[in-house]
Order: structure tokens, then C-alpha cells, then sequence
């Protein structure tokens, strides 16, 4: 495309490796953000005045520290960041942004998300021996339509960058500082440990669901895909997967 600052995307191995850099990953996840952000405040009255799980965890953070700054705070220091990151990649690689990468990216995540179940579902019946579908539903069915979308598409946001990015990484850096363990088994056990914190994470607070053996083990199989995909695929990629998944159930139910 001329005139627009983008152009086309080359080969598939300049995709693959350009749609994992900070530039395409974190601008493709800032729609994510923005949506998400509207939705809350236009929803932020009365019995609809609910937020993700995870986006209250990261921002009470911020405000245990800075009180009633926190909020804003936490929203400066997360678009700074990750603006930062954006135009340090765009400098040391010194390469226009190409909208063929963009919409790969978005195909690449629909189709994940299409199969994320399937796959999710069936190690999980393997686990456990059981013939049983599961529908992970984005938010309990006591909300509203338009809030759970909200909380679907702050899944995809919020709960990637705490369980993926801070979390396991954290808890790999903690087993290598600490133990002296090495990166791989380090990272391993982190996985392990993160995707079962992400799982039960689901049941917590007054609008989590019902503890079942299935679901647990569902969502820990599915903490370890969104991990092992975050890990391939950079953390864009990863948050639009887990968000179209959620907006998907929200959609056929």
C-alpha cells in the first residue's frame, strides 16, 4: 500500500518472525485495550460497574501504592511501557509497519481461537478419561450481554499480560534466583505452576464459577496452551486468541 506508511507483507518467515516483535505484537493487542476501556466506562453505573479479574488485581497494585492515582497511574505506566517497547523496535529495525502482518495476525488468531476448544477439550478428556465438552464461558450469565463482552475482551488483555507475561516469568526468574535452577526446567515449572493459578483464579471472588474437577482441568490445560502460544507467538497473537475465543461462547450461547 503506498502513500500509508504500510506494505505488504513478504514471506511467510518475515511474518512469522515480524508478527512476534514488540511493534506488530503490542500495537496489535492496543485495539484490544481501547475497546476494552470503552466499554467499562460506558458501562461503569449501577449493577454493570464490573471489571475483569485480572485488570482489578493489576491495578490495586497501583493503588495500594499510589491510592486513588493508582488507576491512571497503572494506565500511564502500561501504554508507556509498551509504547516504549514499540518504538525501540521500530528504530533498531528500521522497517515501515506492513498491514499484510496485521491481518495475518488477526486470521492467524481467529483460527486459533476456532480451534482452541477442540484441541483444549480433547487433552482434557484424555486426562481425565471423560467424554465431556466444556463451555468456558467468558463471564457468568448474571451479567449483562454488553459486560460480558467487556470482561471477554479484558480476558484477552488483562489476564494474558498477569498470568503469561508477569506471572510465569516471575516465577521462573523467582526458581532461578532462589533455587539455582536453569532456564528450561525453571520456565517448566513456572508453566505448570501458572497455568494451575490461571485456572483457579476462575473461581474467586462473587461472580466466579462453580469449583468442578473438569473445569480445573480444562483451564489448566488452557493455561498451558495460552503459555506454550505466548511463547511461539509473542503475547498479541495471544491476547486476540483468548479474547475471540471468549467473544465466540459469548456469541453461540
Amino acid at each position: 500500500m503506498t502513500g500509508t506508511g504500510f506494505t505488504s507483507v513478504t514471506s511467510p518467515s518475515s511474518y512469522w518472525r515480524a508478527s512476534r516483535a514488540p511493534r506488530y505484537s503490542l500495537l496489535f493487542a492496543l485495539p484490544l485495550l481501547v475497546f476494552y476501556q470503552v466499554l467499562a466506562l460506558l458501562l461503569a453505573h449501577g449493577e454493570r460497574s464490573v471489571r475483569n479479574g485480572a485488570d482489578v488485581i493489576l491495578q490495586s497494585l497501583f493503588t495500594a501504592v499510589a491510592g486513588a492515582w493508582g488507576p491512571p497511574l497503572f494506565m500511564v505506566c502500561l501504554i508507556g511501557v509498551g509504547l516504549w517497547l514499540v518504538v525501540r523496535d521500530m528504530g533498531a529495525r528500521g522497517s515501515r509497519l506492513k498491514a499484510g502482518v496485521f491481518l495475518g495476525m488477526l486470521g492467524e488468531s481467529a483460527v486459533l481461537a476456532g480451534l482452541f476448544g477442540l484441541l483444549v477439550g480433547g487433552v482434557t478428556s484424555g486426562v481425565l478419561g471423560l467424554l465431556q465438552t466444556l463451555a468456558l464461558a467468558p463471564a457468568p450469565r448474571l451479567l449483562d450481554w454488553w459486560t460480558r463482552l467487556m470482561v471477554s475482551l479484558g480476558a484477552g488483555i488483562y489476564e494474558e499480560l498477569l498470568f503469561r507475561v508477569l506471572l510465569v516469568g516471575a516465577i521462573a526468574a523467582g526458581a532461578r534466583a532462589l533455587l539455582g535452577w536453569r532456564p528450561v526446567p525453571a520456565g517448566a515449572a513456572a508453566t505448570l505452576l501458572g497455568a494451575a493459578i490461571f485456572s483457579a483464579f476462575h473461581y474467586i471472588g462473587p461472580y466466579g464459577d462453580r469449583l468442578e474437577l473438569y473445569s480445573f482441568v480444562f483451564r489448566t490445560v488452557a493455561g498451558l496452551f495460552f503459555s506454550a502460544l505466548y511463547l511461539a507467538r509473542g503475547f498479541g497473537i495471544t491476547a486476540w486468541t483468548h479474547a475471540l475465543y471468549d467473544v465466540l461462547l459469548l456469541l453461540i450461547q
